[in-house]
């Protein structure tokens, strides 16, 4: 089994930075995709970001440009730097991933718990 623990969540003010991490734990041979999703109350869940293990990175539309994806294979860790926050960016922030147990084996999907991120205007 593997566990995701997000970090990094919190009250901030319109125009601030907040930077999450997400760390993935357990019998892990390798990560595949790693991203970051987020759900506003009322609101379907939504990608905000994706990085593949060699640095491919999906970011939404509507973070473009304020968003930075990033990923340390070697610590099975993946950041989301959010700068120029907006109340609209207010939300649960989960973690997601795409873990190989083992050689040979087909990946498997691991969602954390998530992460309050409220924005204030």
């Amino acid at each position: 089994q593997v566990q995701l623990v997000e970090s990094g969540g919190g009250l901030v003010q319109a125009g601030g930075s907040l930077r999450l991490s997400c760390a993935a734990s357990g019998t892990i041979f390798s990560i595949n995709v790693m991203a970051w999703y987020r759900q506003a109350p009322g609101k379907q869940r939504e990608l905000v970001a994706s990085i593949t293990s060699v640095g491919t990175t999906n970011v939404a539309d509507s973070v473009k440009g304020r968003f930075t994806i990033s990923r340390d294979n070697a610590k099975n860790t993946v950041y989301l730097q959010m700068n120029s926050l907006k109340p609209e960016d207010t939300g649960v922030y989960l973690c997601n991933a795409d873990v190989v147990h083992a050689r040979w084996f087909p990946a498997r999907n691991y969602w954390g718990q998530g992460t309050q991120i409220t924005v204030s205007s």
